[in-house]
């Protein structure tokens, strides 16, 4: 063969040979590439956090195709982007740039035609809108949509190829598959997600049907609704709005009370009430149907609160509503779905029915109370009183026949005695005989205001005398503070040895507190008693000061009954 022939042979063997080479590499590149996406795949659906899934994908799509940024846009209502997951930015840079992204120029175009789409440069894409300052440089752009079934989720972003030359098709081929499994891997996650939450409701209405049903307070109901609402929904605020007590029918009610709040409201002072007539909470109230607002403005007394989003929920019980639950989100987090609604809506209800039972539960251990009481308060009259009393004539018929006065002065105090024992009977029977719970709710108040003071260097003796049945509950916040106050007087300023606590019922009602101290000064005449005459105006009565002959202090407080 002629050596030219030779060479020429040689030479096309070479580029035959440079040629397979070549396609060997691309074959390889193509499933090292399939490999990478496969991996990415068992990766971005390994995760159940949403929120770390979708750090995952964006991580793994950076990676996957030799990109330096990387986000996904997480698609709110119209343009806006409820979130916006980055990587490729420093945490420092990211602030200098100020605003993350809301949705505009290319981004816009994503959202408004999710379809993929690929430029050598973004800039001259005519929806271009620049970047902010201190932005980074970017040309190279890929942007795939990431549906779940037929909802876009969001959008997938990817700028700067590492080896600087623009996305190609198989890049674009490839997220594109990624972004598939990211939708799975985001529903996946969407769905756990949901059955934590639901899971957290649950056990919330397990916990306060767990406590009502142990013997709780009722009222106790609307406390751990507020709470356990805010802290489920990661809410600002919360609100519990009820019906006054007297109000017998949901049709009746005219204003409602704001019972609870939980979280950062604006202050709300004394008793505030909310109308029924004319009010997005009223309307609830009335209609037993959940509503959400975008901006929910009310007025609470006198004050005018604006609250943005917030979901109103009716407490449905069997015959009525107990009440309205308010929860309000903060301004930048997402407004409420109906899936939080629904959810919502659900705990509320379940409260509802916890309270309702309580509630019946206590009325009826109460009519068993009741029912004791009356049966005591009949042996105690019937029985204890007249033994008592017998016992007391026969003292007094033996006393002139004694002829030593100190006999006689020793039976005239046992008589005495028996006497203050009868009448402590007496006002024991009018308690009983009182509605379950209230005077000896009051009684055992003012007890406990007595003790809290007691420290074993001061002797203090206590005496009830009257029906403490008849004192309404305002008049027995009153008595109750009167108390503690004097007492409190009487333990840090008069260093007295003794005190004597008289609650008395008859025509009114008076407390009496006298003291072997050193009397009252100028300083405490100023600040510690300012209060009780106060309470005095407020209940239509007197407060006066005296200086017993033995000295010391004693403080009367009176006022009428109801």
């Amino acid at each position: 063969m002629h050596p030219l022939g030779d060479t020429l042979s040689q030479l096309r063997l070479r580029e035959l040979l440079a040629e397979v080479q070549e396609r060997i590499a691309q074959i390889v590149e193509g499933r090292d590439r399939l490999d990478g996406l496969v991996e990415a795949m068992l990766v971005v659906t390994s995760e159940l956090d949403l929120d770390t899934t979708l750090r995952t994908i964006v991580h793994t799509a950076i990676e996957l195709v030799d990109a330096r940024y990387g986000a996904l846009g997480v698609r709110g209502s119209g343009h806006d982007l409820m979130a916006f997951i980055y990587e490729g930015i420093e945490e420092k840079e990211r602030e200098r740039i100020g605003h993350l992204p809301e949705g505009r120029g290319v981004l816009g175009v994503l959202i408004d035609d999710p379809q993929a789409i690929r430029l050598d440069d973004i800039a001259q894409h005519p929806a271009s809108v620049g970047f902010p300052a201190n932005h980074p440089p970017m040309r190279g752009f890929l942007g795939v949509p990431v549906r779940i079934r037929d909802e876009v989720f969001g959008n997938l972003y990817l700028t700067e190829k590492g080896n600087g030359q623009p996305f190609n098709e198989d890049d674009e081929v490839l997220v594109g598959a990624l972004a598939a499994a990211a939708g799975i891997a985001i529903e996946n996650a969407r769905l756990y997600e949901q059955s934590r939450v639901r899971q957290s409701w649950i056990e919330a209405t397990r916990d306060i049907a767990t406590e009502l049903l142990a013997g709780a307070d009722p009222a106790r109901v609307f406390r751990l609704i507020a709470d356990e609402a805010l802290k489920l929904t990661e809410a600002q605020a919360t609100l519990v709005a009820i019906p006054f007590p007297d109000d017998k029918s949901t049709s009746a009610v005219q204003e409602l009370l704001v019972a609870e709040t939980a979280g950062r409201l604006p202050a709300l002072v004394g008793a505030q009430t909310i109308s029924v007539r004319g009010t997005p909470i009223g309307g609830v109230f009335v209609d037993r149907t959940p509503r959400r607002f975008d901006n929910l403005d009310l007025k609470i007394g006198d004050l005018k609160v604006s609250l943005g989003s917030a979901l109103v929920l009716p407490l449905r019980a069997t015959d009525k509503v107990a009440g309205v639950l308010v929860v309000v989100r903060h301004d930048d987090a997402a407004p409420f779905g109906q899936e939080d609604e629904e959810m919502m809506a659900a705990f509320a209800d379940q409260a509802a029915l916890a309270w309702q039972l309580a509630t019946s539960q206590r009325l009826e251990r109460e009519l068993d109370v009741l029912a004791e009481r009356e049966r005591i308060a009949r042996d105690l009259h019937d029985h204890v009183i007249q033994r008592l009393f017998a016992v007391g004539l026969s003292l007094q018929a033996t006393i002139p026949r004694t002829r030593s006065p100190e006999v006689e002065q020793r039976l005239s105090e046992y008589v005495d005695d028996l006497q203050a024992v009868i009448e402590e009977i007496r006002t024991t029977i009018f308690d009983l005989h009182g509605p379950a719970g209230g005077p000896i709710r009051l009684r055992q108040r003012l007890d406990e205001a007595i003790a809290q003071f007691s420290d074993g260097t001061l002797s203090i003796t206590t005496q009830f005398i009257g029906p403490l049945s008849v004192i309404d509950g305002v008049l027995a916040d009153h008595a109750e503070a009167v108390v503690r106050e004097a007492v409190s007087n009487a333990v840090r300023h008069a260093h007295a040895s003794t005190l004597t606590v008289t609650v008395k019922v008859d025509d009114e009602l008076s407390i009496e507190v006298v003291d072997n101290g050193r009397g009252i000064s100028e300083r405490t005449k100023s600040s510690g008693l300012t209060n009780m005459h106060y309470r005095a105006q407020q209940a239509g009565g007197i407060f006066t000061i005296d200086t017993p002959a033995t000295g010391g202090t004693m403080l009367r407080w009176t006022a009428p009954l109801p």
